[in-house]
């Protein structure tokens, strides 16, 4: 099984991500992880491609959590069985985001890169709100679900999110 989750910041897609691997018996590669390094500087171009294209190339079943345009996207939907796109509304996500902070803060998720601590910030209020749901990100979210829609569920509040987990027994 090859699963991608995608979609908005705050959206779940990383605790999606783990239960499906735990699910699935599959490994799991946050993009986070491959894109930044410790204090959420980019990485070099060549290392996060090789990073992912390894870990495409050498697993019979993975879930990739994590958008990136710049990190084979086109190769992991088309590779992918199944596709779940959390669309959940930008206050949404921002009330999820906060939680998430409140119960890990000063803390480095699994899904993170090593070294980064949860936090909310300025810059991070913003992208949640506003940066992460620019039109032309929107687009390649719409771009994914026309393209490859046979595969796509497409989750758009918490109500489907648990249903999601009921009817893959995630739960």
């Amino acid at each position: 099984m090859k699963i991608s989750v995608i979609g908005y910041s705050g959206s779940g897609k990383s605790t999606l991500a783990a239960a499906l691997g735990r699910r699935y018996g599959a490994e799991v590669l946050h993009l986070d992880r491959v894109k930044f390094g410790p204090g959420w500087a980019d990485r070099p171009r060549e290392v996060m491609l090789r990073e992912v294209e390894e870990f495409l190339g050498t697993r019979q079943d993975w879930v990739i959590d994590g958008n990136y345009s710049d990190l084979l996207h086109d190769r992991r939907m088309a590779e992918s069985d199944r596709i779940y796109f959390l669309d959940f509304g930008r206050w949404t996500c921002l009330g999820r985001a906060l939680r998430r902070w409140w119960r890990n803060r000063g803390q480095t998720r699994p899904s993170m890169a090593e070294g980064c601590v949860e936090k909310i910030d300025a810059e991070f209020f913003w992208w949640l709100v506003w940066s992460g749901r620019t039109p032309a990100r929107r687009a390649r979210f719409t771009r994914v679900v026309r393209r490859w829609g046979n595969k796509v569920t497409v989750v758009k509040n918490q109500r489907a999110l648990s249903r999601l987990y009921q009817r893959e027994g995630l739960v």
